[in-house]
Formats: C-alpha cells, structure tokens, sequence
C-alpha cells in the first residue's frame, strides 16, 4: 500500500462523511488497496442493524441481514467484548477450529467467498456504533498484519469521518423538525424502533401530557392511539392488511383533538449513521365546524370521494342521505365509509362523528 493510496484514501474517507452516497464507492476503494473484494459499513446497535457495501456485496447483503446469518455471526460480539480501538482478523477473534466449523462461516462466508475479513468498531455520539468490516476471499488466506496495521492507520479518519456524519445527520434531522415548528406543527424524527432523535419545541410541550419518551420507543397516553402507532412503528401494515398513515387522537382537558401523521424515511433520505426511520407530525384539530373535504383528503390521505363521504358522516349525515346526495348507490357509500375507518384506523363510525362533528382544522 503506498503513500499515495494512503492519502487518496483519507481524501475519500473524509468526502464520504460529508456526502454519504459516496460510501458504498469508498468502501469499494478501501477493499482494492487491501488486495480485498470491497467492503461493509454497519450499524450496530445490540447486533447489526442495517449496512451500507460496495456494489460487489448488492445481492448478497441482504441475504446476510434478512436470513438470520448476522444474527449468528460470532465476531461482532467478541469484537465488543474486546473493546479493540484497532481492526481485528477473524484469528483474533475466533480459534482455527471455530473458524473451520462454525456454521456461518461454513454456509454462508465460504459460499459467497468471504472466508476471512478484518474489522473495527467505532463509538458515534448517538450511542450506536459503526462496524466496517474488510473481507478477503477464503483462497487467498487470513488477512496479513501488514494490512491490519495499514488499515489502523485509516481507523482515525475512518472514526472522525463517521463523527461528521452523525452529527450532519442529527443537524438534518433537527432541521426537519424546526421547519415543522415554523409551520405551526409538533413534529419529531424518530430512529431505530421508535426512539425520539430529535423534536421541536411544540413537541416537546406535548410530553408528558400527550407524548411519552421512553427508552424502548415514544409512546402515546391516547391507548387508543398509541396502539396503532405501536402497529404502524412495528410493521408496515396491519393484521387485515391496512396502512396506517394517520393516527386520530381524541381530545383530552389538555389538548384538542388531533391527528398523528406518521411518515417514513426511506431511500435516500435514511442515513446509516443517524438511522432515522420515521417522522412524525401532528395536526392540531380545533372546535368550530367540519373540516372541508380537502382537508379531510390531506389528514388522513383519503381519496376525493372518500374526504367527501367523511365530511357528510361528520355533519351527521346517514349513508342515505349522503348517497342521494352524491349520486351513487348505498353500497358505494358504505365501502367507501369503511375505506375511510381503516385509513384513520377507527373501527365505528360513531369514532369518525366523536373525531369530526363540530371541530375544525387549526391552521396556524
């Protein structure tokens, strides 16, 4: 490895934290100037929780996440229990028997030509860590010393980059969540199982009275609401296959009504370093008169006949009526109305009239 790649290398490294897309032709660069095939980025937090790699690793990544082998891979514990502020081979971690019998090694390194890596974790300020992991096909031998110690010399611009990144991602997320206060909207950004990474100040003045920050994930005192949030943090759909988007929550002594937007981070939005997944907005409902159709459609993303149907039920309308009045049948009517519960997640439509009759959309 020379000086040159050396410097080159650090250059990248440190573009990288400023501009995450360019890891995975970062990651790319470092396994070529160790005679390897690419490279990974992870996030750890209490096992690997999602990764970035270089193209060579596309396929075969999510095969590592999805089927249960990074969950049995037996270096990354060792590696935390060592606590080594350097790169480690898998013969510092593991004895040549365990290497030559361990299942993950045997069926899953060995097929896709992984058999040996070199790999460091480094702290990030978010209380999770990253591991970078070098790996070299099982035919050329275990990692040599000397690209261990090359590989050290990267470990402290490899850690001040990841530093960079975390904390422009926390001032991302801390942007999104100001834009939201500046429109007049509680709003946070929440990361990993539903833990809060950053909230405005109208947020903020929801907790404890709304909005409960608890380690495991936010909670809501709504039970109501915080069982579809729950749900809606969990798994992408429900048990009968809806989507819940947008959570009404009934008003209390200390708060109107309100509607809880949940909004996913996905693509290029998410950042391995920060792992923000979800952003949460609330729209205030005020006392006055039945929110328009319109606003119907943008609270809880129902189509124009369905904001149409919902309006009529919260003026008191029957299903009668309302079909008379818009021209279609009772059964269209009524679809349409169970269309409706399962978008905002009611399951009566005494709920929908309770939420709707008699409040208005608060716009400031």
């Amino acid at each position: 490895m020379s000086e040159s790649i050396s410097e080159h290398l650090v250059d990248r490294i440190y573009e990288a934290g400023l501009i995450p897309s360019l890891w995975p032709a970062v990651l790319g660069e470092l396994g070529a100037a160790t005679s390897g095939s690419g490279a990974f980025l992870f996030a750890v937090r209490d096992g690997y929780v999602s990764a970035v790699n270089s193209v060579e690793y596309d396929e075969t990544m999510p095969i590592f996440l999805r089927d249960g082998w990074s969950e049995r891979d037996p270096n990354l514990p060792r590696a935390i229990a060592l606590n080594h502020a350097g790169f480690l081979t898998d013969g510092d971690l593991l004895s040549d028997e365990e290497i030559a019998t361990n299942e993950v090694y045997r069926n899953f390194y060995r097929k896709y030509g992984l058999g040996y890596r070199a790999g460091t974790i480094i702290p990030i300020p978010s209380g999770d860590s990253i591991a970078i992991v070098v790996p070299r096909h099982q035919d050329l031998g275990p990692v040599p010393r000397q690209i261990v110690s090359f590989l050290d010399e990267l470990r402290p611009h490899l850690a001040r980059a990841s530093l960079a990144a975390s904390r422009l991602g926390f001032e991302r997320a801390r942007a999104q969540a100001d834009a939201l206060q500046a429109l007049g909207l509680p709003g946070a950004v929440l990361r990993g199982r539903g833990q809060v990474f950053a909230a405005n100040g109208l947020f903020d003045a929801l907790v404890p009275s709304l909005f409960e920050d608890r380690a495991q994930r936010v909670t809501m005192t709504d039970a109501a609401a915080d069982a579809l949030l729950a749900e809606a943090l969990g798994t992408s759909r429900l048990r009968d296959g809806r989507i819940i988007k947008s959570i009404p929550v009934a008003a209390t002594a200390d708060h109107v009504p309100m509607v809880l937007h949940v909004i996913p981070v996905t693509g290029a939005a998410r950042d391995i370093f920060t792992q923000a997944t979800v952003l949460l907005v609330v729209t205030p409902v005020d006392r006055a008169a039945v929110p328009t159709a319109e606003v119907l459609q943008g609270l809880f993303d129902l189509t124009p006949a369905e904001a149409r149907v919902a309006r009529g039920i919260g003026e008191a309308r029957t299903v009668d009526v309302l079909a008379g009045t818009l021209g279609v049948s009772r059964e269209t009517v009524r679809s349409q109305l169970k269309s409706v519960l399962a978008k905002t997640g009611l399951s009566r439509q005494q709920e929908l009239v309770s939420l709707l009759a008699g409040k208005a959309f608060r716009k400031s």
